[in-house]
């Protein structure tokens, strides 16, 4: 369904938006004639034909662009995304801009979806000469930035948000949708109060063809890739894989800091090999048991994603309780606190596994 509302002050990242950004927006969206109301859409928009580019700049230097009943404003910098105004409604959406010959590898996962609260929808799809534009609902911030803002959560706000995670992925590995990159960045606040959260696109997603989940593409962010990614040869469980990464993020979450991290990759993907992290006495028995749960060396022995809904964890942060499904090995080594940062992480290069 598309999402109405009027602009608001706070750009995607949560940051305030200067007086120049919202003057964009109300010199655009003054100079339609009337408001009119669309009808709800399906998860995934009907494509519609090319349509004409029209370039203005705008009065602060930003180029503005009209696709259909489009204004586009350019990206921020590092952002794949631009921030884009309906003409006949005023609602502020967010633009996904592709290539127009990757149009249908890209829109493959959202056909395998019906719509879902923690999965973010492609209201629009209008493609061009060369490029597609996809029209998503605008969000308020993405987690990453929150986690590094707060420096961690406590548990009480944090099992509330990595519901919202697991409930995305189980969704996903449901309908048969691996996706391979999972971290702090891909999820998105729908609302200004930091509550709600949503997985901001599919991209990166891999399609299954049946019930088999082995993958042999190497893909995804190094601070985040699961032990059997770094082995030579030999396929993997994506859907399992994917769990390691929820792991990942639970830890960061938390503790405010990656699990195994080092400036350089090399060091890093060693200390992922071993498996061995350090989880804070400071964290509850049951987050403890939930993250060793995930971060299991073996792939077989992690929890799946619908298990992991049921952990008790998530039915209360307070009361003590055995260990669950724990690993209770002692780690032999300690991870050094720094920023939640993963921009120094190059990416993990996709190659067939031979």
């Amino acid at each position: 369904m598309l999402y109405h509302r009027r602009s608001h002050p706070y750009n995607r990242n949560g940051t305030k938006r200067t007086s120049n950004q919202t003057n964009v927006v109300a010199n655009l969206t003054d100079k339609q004639s009337s408001v009119k109301t669309k009808e709800p859409r399906p998860n995934v928009a009907t494509i519609r034909p090319r349509a004409k580019t029209n370039t203005n700049p705008s009065s602060n230097g930003q180029n503005v662009h009209k696709i259909g009943e489009y204004f586009i404003l350019d990206s921020n910098p590092g952002s794949t995304f631009s921030r884009a105004i309906d003409c006949q409604n005023r609602a502020e959406l967010t633009c996904k801009i592709i290539e127009s010959k990757k149009l249908g590898d890209v829109l493959a996962p959202y056909t395998r979806l019906e719509s879902h609260e923690n999965i973010n929808e492609i209201v629009d799809v209008i493609v061009g000469e060369t490029k597609a534009y996809l029209f998503m609902q605008n969000s308020h911030g993405d987690l990453h930035s929150y986690v590094k803002t707060k420096k961690r959560l406590r548990e009480e706000e944090a099992v509330k948000l990595f519901r919202q995670i697991v409930k995305a992925v189980c969704r996903c590995h449901e309908a048969g949708i691996v996706l391979r990159d999972l971290k702090l960045r891909k999820f998105v606040f729908k609302d200004k109060d930091r509550t709600e959260l949503k997985l901001e696109c599919l991209e990166d997603a891999c399609v299954l063809e049946g019930s088999d989940d082995t993958l042999e593409d190497k893909h995804g962010c190094p601070a985040y890739v699961s032990p059997e990614l770094l082995h030579s040869s030999g396929g993997y469980s994506g859907k399992i894989a994917d769990i390691w990464s929820l792991g990942v993020m639970l830890y960061t979450m938390l503790v405010g800091r990656y699990p195994f991290q080092d400036v350089e990759p090399t060091v890093m993907f060693s200390k992922i090999r071993r498996g061995l992290f350090v989880v804070p006495d400071s964290l509850s028995s049951k987050a403890k048991c939930l993250i060793k749960s995930m971060m299991r060396q073996e792939p077989s022995q992690r929890l799946t994603a619908e298990e992991l809904l049921e952990h008790p964890w998530f039915k209360s942060t307070t009361q003590p309780i055995n260990l669950y499904r724990c690993d209770r090995r002692s780690p032999d080594q300690t991870v050094p606190s720094v920023n939640v940062d993963e921009s120094y992480f190059v990416p993990v290069k996709s190659r067939a596994v031979v």
